[in-house]
C-alpha cells in the first residue's frame, strides 16, 4: 500500500522527469512521521529525489512496527537506524549492513531538569536522587553515563513516557528526545525545562543514520550515491527553505501531527544544531568521520558494552558517500 507521501512524489516525478523511469526506492524510518523526519519528506515534496532519479517511497516506523528486520531481509532498499550502537550490533551479530551517511550530527538524547532545581550544568545533574529513564536507555547510555560521568545506579527510576512523576519531583530529572519533549514538558507542566545533550557532554555518536545492505552498496553504488546526496539537499531545503509540503506529507502519515508541533521541533533542531552543525558545516548533511566512530566505540567499551576488538570498525560503516560537500550550494543560495 503507498503512503501519502509516495503518491505525491509520483505527481512531482511525472511532471519532473516524464521521459525517464525513476529508480524504485523504500525507505523504512524508526517511527512515526514527524519533524525529525522532515528532510526525507521534503526531498519527496519538492522533487528533489525526483530530480535524482528517485521514485522514493517512505516506510514509517511505530510502537507496533519494527522495520529494522526488513533492511536485512531485503524487504527495503535504505533504513532509518537510532545511532552507532545499533550499528555496532549489526556487525557484532553478523547482520550484512552497514551505514552510508548520518543526517544528524548530534543524537538528540537528552536530560532534562527543573528550571529552578539549581541543576546549572551536566556535572550538577548527578546530585539528583531520581533520574527516569527508560529501560532500552538503562543498558546503553545510562552506562556511559556511569562511566564517564559519575552517575548511580541508584539514582534510576523507571521511565514509562509518562511526564507526571517528573513534573511531580521538581528535583528529579528525565530522559527524552531534545526535539520532542520540551514542547509536551512545556505544555503540560507550564515551564520550560532545562535541556542537556547528551551530545554536549561527550556521547559522540552519530544519530538517525542511514543504513543499506552491503549487497546495495557494491551493486548498486550510483543509487546509494544519488539517495545520499538528494536527502542532504531535502534536509537543507527542509530546515532553510519552504517547508510546508513535507509538513503536510507528514501530517498525513502521522495525524497526531500539528503545526505547532511540528514548527516547535524543528526550531529545536536549529537551534540545538542536531542536523546541520560541526562537520556537515563544511563536509555537507551525512558527513562522518572514521575517528569519531572509533572515537564512540572506545567510550562504550569503557563503558562495557563491547569489548575491545570485538567489532570490526571497518565494518560498521562506509564514507564513499559523504564528505562531498552534498547541499552547501543549495544553503548557501537559500541563505542569500
Amino acid at each position: 500500500m503507498r503512503t501519502i507521501a509516495t503518491l505525491f512524489a509520483l505527481s512531482v516525478s511525472a511532471a519532473a522527469q516524464p521521459a525517464c523511469a525513476l529508480d524504485k526506492v523504500v525507505f523504512a524510518t524508526n517511527w512515526k512521521a514527524q519533524a525529525a523526519h522532515g528532510g526525507f519528506y521534503q526531498a519527496i515534496a519538492d522533487g528533489t529525489y525526483a530530480k535524482y532519479g528517485l521514485e522514493v517511497t517512505i516506510r514509517p516506523g511505530g510502537p507496533q512496527v519494527n522495520n529494522r528486520p526488513l533492511l536485512a531481509a531485503g524487504k527495503v532498499d535504505f533504513l532509518m537506524a537510532g545511532n552507532l550502537l545499533h550499528s555496532f550490533d549489526n556487525v557484532k551479530n553478523g547482520v550484512p549492513t552497514v551505514v552510508v551517511a548520518s543526517v544528524f550530527q548530534k543524537d538528540p538524547q537528552a536530560l532534562f531538569a527543573h528550571p529552578d532545581a539549581g541543576y546549572k550544568s551536566f556535572a550538577d545533574l548527578r546530585r539528583a536522587r531520581t533520574a527516569f529513564i527508560a529501560k532500552d536507555a538503562q543498558y546503553s547510555w545510562w552506562a556511559w553515563l556511569k562511566s564517564e560521568h559519575g552517575f548511580k545506579d541508584e539514582q534510576l527510576r523507571p521511565y514509562n513516557y509518562n511526564l507526571g512523576p517528573f513534573l511531580a519531583d521538581r528535583a528529579s530529572v528525565q530522559q527524552g528526545y531534545a526535539v520532542e519533549e520540551p514542547i509536551a514538558i512545556e505544555k503540560q507542566g507550564g515551564f520550560k525545562p532545562l535541556t542537556f545533550l547528551l551530545a554536549d557532554n561527550g556521547y559522540s555518536t552519530y544519530s538517525t543514520t542511514i543504513e543499506a545492505r552491503w549487497e546495495t552498496v557494491r551493486t548498486k553504488p550510483d543509487l546509494v550515491q544519488r539517495f545520499v546526496d538528494a536527502t542532504a539537499v531535502g534536509w537543507v531545503h527542509y530546515l532553510y527553505g519552504d517547508r510546508s509540503r513535507a509538513d503536510a506529507l507528514i501530517k498525513r502519515d502521522n495525524p497526531e501531527m500539528t503545526d505547532e508541533l511540528i514548527g516547535k521541533s524543528h526550531a529545536l533542531l536549529k537551534q540545538l544544531g542536531i542536523v546541520d552543525s560541526g562537520d556537515a558545516l563544511t563536509m555537507g548533511i551525512g558527513a562522518m568521520k572514521p575517528e569519531r566512530v572509533a572515537e564512540f566505540y572506545a567510550q562504550m567499551v569503557k563503558a562495557g558494552l563491547y569489548k575491545e576488538g570485538e567489532v570490526k570498525l571497518d565494518q560498521v560503516a562506509t564514507y564513499r558517500f559523504v564528505n562531498k560537500g552534498a547541499g552547501l550550494a543549495e544553503k548557501k543560495k537559500l541563505e542569500k
